[in-house]
This record gives C-alpha cells, structure tokens and sequence, in this order.
C-alpha cells in the first residue's frame, strides 16, 4: 500500500477518493485512532459550513431581478449579457456583506456562527493559544485588533476559559475566544472592527442551524457569542459578557 498522505486524508472526507485508494485509507485509519478521530472533526466542519450555507445557494433569484435581466434580453451583445446575469447572481448570493450597516451585521453574526462551528468540534486544537498564557493571548489579540481586549471571567456560570485564536474576516483581523463548561459545551465569544449602525448598541439573535447568536455593537466593534446551548442560557453568558466589557 501506498504511504498516505494528509491530502489523501482530505479527499477521503470529501468523498472523491477513488474506491480502490479509499479502501487503503481505511485501512490505515483502522490502526491509527488520532487520525480517525481527525476524520470525524473533519466530516463534522463539513457538514456544518453545508448546513449554514447550502439554503442560500438554494434561494431563487427575486422576481425584480429576474425582471431586470429580462429588460436586456434584446441586447445584441451576448457577453455583456452574461456577465450581468453573473454580476446579478452574485451579488444577490452576497448580499448580507455588501448592503446596508443592518445586514452587515448580521452577516457577523452569520460569520461568527460559521467559526464557531468549524473550531468548537476540535479535540486536539481547538485553539491557538490556551488558557495558561491567557495574558500574553489578550495582549497578542489587543494589538491585532487595535483595542484593549478584556477577559470575561464566565466561572459564576459554569465556563471556563479554553484559550483562543485569530482569524480573518472581511473587514480585517478577528479574535476568537472559547470557552467551556463541565459538560464539554463550548461557547465562543467572536470580535472584529464592525461599523455601528447608529447608536443602537442594543442585542441581536440570531440563530444559524444549530448555533444560537447574540450579537451586539459597541464603540465599533462587534461582538458575537455563538453556541449550541438554549436561547436564555446564552443571554445569560451574553448579558454577563457584555456588563464585564462595559463596568
């Protein structure tokens, strides 16, 4: 059997290794347990992005812009057809990261579920930096951000801190900080630089599949805190989040 690499691990969890080398894939995961667990957290990061973002792929296009399209039909130019049926499409599909200050924010919120799901199944690297360099990750993160990050001691309610990491978004660098409980539920707390749509700093829910979101503005940023626990329970770690950022 050929030596296996991690790009053959990647193939296999979606699906479009050929059956003969998925035969040795499993073989090999048979006697190693850590990789297959690997698998597992894999398939699950998959099939959440799937969930949370397979129904806006699906939507259909409104009739307004279906109307516009047809408006051009009799247009001689084909290829300047295509391109704004694609340019329609697209925009239409991306609408939430590019229109009004209202929908931005709750693309955040959108996004934050999305991080929360693909890092809370982690087993082994769930995060960056972990709870026992909590100064240094709050210094490395506030300078990232350009802000004095605060850390939201969750203990009263039963989380503690796992660590965090840094991430990307669209408006630039984002902090990402985890927190768990006895029972291994894992909430995250989500920051990036967000424009404030007036002075509403008020809590917004949203829920993305499974992931429940309260989010929020506050001095131009944004804070989101994802998890998959009940409604209440997560306003309650929210409120408590927001009155420690807020004294």
């Amino acid at each position: 059997m050929n030596p296996v690499a991690e790009r053959d691990l990647h193939a296999y969890v979606d699906g479009v290794l050929p059956q003969a080398r998925r035969l040795e894939v499993e073989a090999y995961l048979a006697e190693h347990p850590a990789e297959s667990e690997q698998m597992r957290v894999w398939a699950a990061q998959n099939a959440a992005l799937r969930t949370l973002y397979d129904p806006v792929l699906k939507e259909p296009l409104p009739e307004r812009l279906l109307a516009a399209l047809a408006a051009r039909r009799w247009q001689h130019y084909a290829l300047a057809a295509s391109l704004f049926a694609i340019g329609i499409a697209v925009g239409w599909i991306a609408r939430d990261t590019v229109s009004t200050p209202a929908s931005a924010l709750a693309s955040f919120a959108r996004q934050a579920a999305v991080a929360h799901a693909v890092y809370t199944p982690e087993v082994r690297h769930p995060v960056e930096v972990g709870a026992d360099e909590e100064k240094h990750l709050f210094t490395w993160l506030s300078k990232r951000l350009g802000t004095d990050l605060k850390s939201p001691r969750l203990s009263p309610l039963g989380f503690e801190l796992v660590g965090g990491r840094l991430l990307s978004g669209p408006q630039g660098p984002v902090a990402q900080f985890m927190y768990q409980d006895a029972k291994g539920q894992r909430v995250t707390l989500y920051v990036a630089a967000q424009k404030r749509d007036g002075r509403d700093t008020a809590f917004r829910f949203s829920q993305e599949d499974r992931v429940s979101v309260f989010y929020w503005v506050d001095r131009n940023y944004g804070y989101a805190l994802s998890g998959e626990i009940r409604r209440e329970a997560l306003l309650r770690v929210a409120n408590s989040v927001y009155k420690q950022l807020n004294p």
